[in-house]
């Protein structure tokens, strides 16, 4: 099933290079402009403004909670009917720690709280918590895809895997604008998008 979009695309491979172009050059441009600076930290708003700049060019849907259940293989995310409760625990929790910081990010890949495109834009908002908080982020390239995404996998029942991961990947390279274009490639990797390189677009 193709998602209905704004560029009236019908077909999958086409939507798929689309989204990644477009919403690369908008990742590049919301570090560019210095508008990553709006972005409420740690807070559903921050991830909700964060979706909708990436890709509200190509969805209607983007920076909106979903209202359909969603599952990616066996794993069902959180319901719909208790979607905004469940983000409503999410900004409460804290976020003074590394530890906190990846406990709530899990909580929010739980979550999944847009109909599409959730891991690139959580991925942002889990670095600008780690910014502010620790004064370090995730050097992605020193990530494997395969860990990452098994150890996301299991984190909803033992977080000890993605925290142990990502721990050992932190830099204090904390505005290195290479680090988070580069960063932006990776994580669009972990989803099957690298046909572009961000800084070319």
């Amino acid at each position: 099933m193709i998602l209905e979009n704004k560029l009236d695309i019908t077909d999958q491979i086409e939507l798929a290079r689309a989204e990644e172009k477009l919403s690369k050059q908008k990742a590049k441009q919301l570090f560019d402009s210095g508008n990553i600076h709006q972005v409420e930290v740690g807070k559903f708003a921050g991830l909700a403004f964060i979706h909708a700049y990436l890709f509200g060019e190509i969805y209607d849907f983007a920076g909106k909670i979903r209202n359909v259940n969603i599952a990616k293989g066996n794993f069902r995310f959180a319901p719909v009917m208790y979607l905004e409760p469940s983000l409503k625990h999410i900004d409460a929790m804290p976020q003074g720690t590394f530890e906190e910081i990846i406990e709530k990010y899990v909580e929010m890949n739980v979550a999944h709280p847009f109909r599409e495109c959730n891991g690139r834009a959580t991925r942002i908002w889990l670095d600008l918590m780690l910014k502010k908080e620790t004064r370090q982020v995730v050097d992605w390239n020193r990530v494997d895809k395969e860990e990452y995404l098994s150890a996301m996998q299991r984190s909803p029942v033992k977080d000890l895997e993605i925290k142990t991961l990502l721990k050992q990947a932190l830099t204090d390279q904390i505005d290195d604008r290479a680090l988070f274009i580069k960063g932006i490639d990776v994580s669009y990797y972990y989803e099957g998008y690298s046909e572009f390189k961000t800084e070319d677009l």
